[in-house]
């Protein structure tokens, strides 16, 4: 006779005659962890959806680069910005009401963009650039920065990289299918398609994500006691707020606030905006250079995971001037690598940036998490609008570049040199510890 005992809340027991197996559970957390996964990789290919837009919207409405450009800045811009109060709203309403309103916000920015008219290109602005922008920046990084405070003690770091390296490859892995889709239907079944996937995330959000360990009286993994459950604060924005003038009044925050505005400026502002326009005017196809960013998205995930697996061991700080000074050396050759077909060199570019493209973000977490408290998650929620503020200028700048000069390497250029000054400003942070510290972390790991 088959029954079933429960032993604890981490295991089980299924006896079947004279065998008895001993069956252990999946922590609850590793479940609000691949709901938060599935959601960022959605909010990130959703937002990145414009790069594969510019030129089909270009060949029908007849919008300049600069216009087109402008309602991606706003989306941008919008992605940083509300992240500090949607990390409040969490606090206040739960992750789950946030994220799933979200999705639904997405899903009718998207699907609106198939009734724009030549003459009203603030249409695009509203739709793409405003309610896109106010979804996806409400599942954007201080979600993962929520989810990982909340739901793990243990592996922190490395459950960061991986939800955040699940962001960076949704938002380049769905160029090459959107792409694809524009070629051969045009670029209103993309923007169908980015809808009907938002709503479908809808219902595996309300039915497995939960906010918080002692809402099922769990302990956070790693802990070895249920924490309560603080109270739900009030005044979203208020708190969202009250936690930006405090981190202000700290040199930290501006270093980590810079370095990280320099981020988004050489990552989603110029090379996830502008990467296939740039290509492409070197004769490479749209579908190739999507492809491309595509492989880019493939070894982010490796580049993301190893760096929080190694922020959980090395000083943060000397982790992201590394990162930021290998970034602007391989922009600054990135001009001269441009073909009508890719080549290696180009491909060595492709992996290298890959491994690099949102290696900082688990670093800059822990830097917020450290030096703010349990405060950090909203602290990070407007560093990254500043990560967020820079890719915008840069969406903008260098789309009014390219209608200028006809080329887009004074851009390219600029972001490499300032890549170098992020490097020195998030060297400025480096704890006098280093050393105490990953001896430390090698031999609890023994």
């Amino acid at each position: 006779m088959l029954a079933f005992r429960p032993l604890a809340r981490s295991a089980f027991t299924i006896k079947y005659g004279q065998v008895t197996l001993l069956v252990r559970r999946i922590h609850l957390a590793w479940i609000v962890a691949a709901v938060a996964f599935v959601a960022a990789v959605g909010a990130a290919g959703f937002r990145a959806t414009p790069g594969v837009l510019i030129n089909p919207l270009r060949e029908e409405f007849g919008w300049s680069r600069a216009t087109i450009s402008a309602a991606v800045s706003v989306n941008l811009i919008l992605f940083g910005l509300t992240s500090p109060f949607a990390a409040a709203l969490m606090e206040r309403f739960g992750m789950r009401k946030v994220v799933a309103s979200a999705l639904v916000l997405v899903s009718a920015g998207s699907g609106l963009t198939v009734f724009m008219r030549e003459s009203a290109s603030w249409q695009l602005v509203l739709c793409w650039g405003v309610l896109v922008g106010l979804g996806t920046g409400s599942m954007a990084l201080a979600f993962v920065a929520t989810v990982t405070g909340r739901w793990f003690v243990r592996h922190r770091g490395l459950v960061t990289g991986v939800l955040t390296a699940g962001g960076a490859t949704g938002q380049l892995a769905f160029l090459p299918l959107l792409a694809n889709l524009t070629a051969a239907y045009g670029w209103r079944a993309a923007a169908l398609t980015v809808a009907a996937a938002a709503l479908a995330v809808v219902p595996l959000v309300i039915w497995l994500l939960r906010d918080h360990p002692a809402d099922v009286g769990l302990p956070p993994y790693g802990a070895t006691q249920v924490e309560p459950r603080p109270p739900a604060a009030t005044g979203a924005a208020r708190r969202a707020v009250t936690a930006l003038r405090d981190a202000a009044r700290s040199g930290p925050f501006w270093l980590l606030a810079s370095g990280f505005a320099i981020c988004g400026l050489t990552t989603n502002g110029l090379i996830g905006t502008h990467f296939i326009p740039a290509a492409h005017d070197h004769g490479m196809p749209e579908t190739t250079a999507a492809g491309l960013l595509a492989l880019v998205g493939i070894f982010d995930i490796v580049g993301t995971i190893l760096s929080g697996w190694l922020t959980d061991r090395f000083d943060p700080a000397v982790l992201l001037g590394v990162y930021y000074g290998l970034r602007g050396l391989s922009l600054l050759v990135l001009p001269d690598l441009f073909a009508a077909t890719p080549h290696p060199t180009m491909l060595v570019f492709v992996l290298f940036y890959g491994l690099d493209w949102v290696a900082t973000v688990p670093p800059t977490i822990a830097l917020c998490r450290e030096k703010f408290g349990a405060a950090g998650p909203v602290v990070f929620g407007w560093v990254f609008a500043s990560h967020q503020i820079g890719a915008a200028v840069a969406a903008t700048t260098a789309g009014a570049v390219r209608d200028s000069l006809g080329t887009y390497t004074l851009a390219f250029y600029a972001a490499g040199a300032l890549s170098i000054i992020a490097a020195g400003l998030s060297l400025a942070i480096r704890r006098p510890t280093l050393v105490p510290r990953w001896r430390a972390v090698f031999a609890e790991d023994e």
